[in-house]
């Protein structure tokens, strides 16, 4: 099986291929460029060195939101685009599940935050168990992605006090903890850290790898039904109503 990956939810534009268990190809770039600009050249470039005929793919992988309005238009549109002229349904991957997967096999906590302005994050709350037990005649465990709180937007201080709750170590990544650090080291009170540059942003690969875990359960969509899941309402609608609220008194 085959997937193609986008994911252009933050700041971090990000292009993959995965094959089975093999990632071929991944085109990453975190830089000073609209995904408008950069998207498309991407995919072009890596189906260019990988030979790839887009045509050969099964599926086509999203990171479907949370996430910056403007990207999940651009990324939203691409995959659709790309799954009607190709005739292949897509795999809407939510965004922080995504990112919560790039930590696999990890027994903590794990905390993705993505920074939604006015002291807001979008998170969810995520773990991996052995539950599964060891695979037959092997001492080789197979950890289970468990998702124990869904993704949402939440202020930080919320977030804070459930994850104390927890009571157990906590891992965050995503582009809220620059934004956040000081207040997570203030409130918390269990153990944490921070994963590392290689796997604190968004990654098609992990988009990929979720996403065909998704299509072999059967979870995909045509390419004309995929909708982003945004959340919340843009600011621009929010200070719309503000300002219909306001020329109503």
């Amino acid at each position: 099986m085959k997937v193609l990956a986008i994911d252009s939810s933050g700041l971090t534009a990000s292009v993959a291929v995965v094959e089975d268990s093999r990632t071929i190809a991944e085109y990453t770039v975190d830089y000073k460029k609209t995904h408008s600009q950069t998207l498309l050249p991407m995919i072009d470039e890596v189906a260019k060195m990988t030979e790839l005929e887009l045509s050969d793919i099964d599926a086509i992988a999203v990171s479907g939101g949370p996430g910056s309005f403007t990207g999940l238009r651009i990324g939203s549109a691409t995959a659709k685009g790309l799954g009607l002229a190709l005739d292949k349904p897509l795999i809407h991957v939510p965004t922080v599940d995504g990112l919560a997967y790039q930590v696999y096999g990890c027994g903590d906590i794990i905390c993705p935050i993505m920074d939604a302005r006015r002291n807001q994050v979008y998170t969810g709350i995520y773990t991996f168990s052995a539950r599964a037990g060891k695979k037959e005649g092997t001492r080789e465990v197979e950890p289970v992605f468990q998702v124990l709180r869904m993704q949402m937007a939440i202020a930080v201080e919320d977030l804070i006090r459930r994850l104390n709750n927890y009571n157990r170590p906590v891992v965050f990544l995503g582009d809220g903890v620059p934004v956040y650090r000081e207040m997570l080291s203030a409130g918390l009170k269990v153990s944490y850290s921070f994963a590392p540059s290689y796997m604190n942003r968004q990654r098609a690969a992990s988009v990929a790898a979720l996403g065909s875990r998704y299509y072999r359960e059967g979870r995909i969509e045509p390419a004309a039904e995929h909708r982003p899941d945004y959340l919340r309402v843009s600011q621009a609608e929010r200070e719309r109503k503000e300002k219909l609220g306001h020329d109503k008194i």
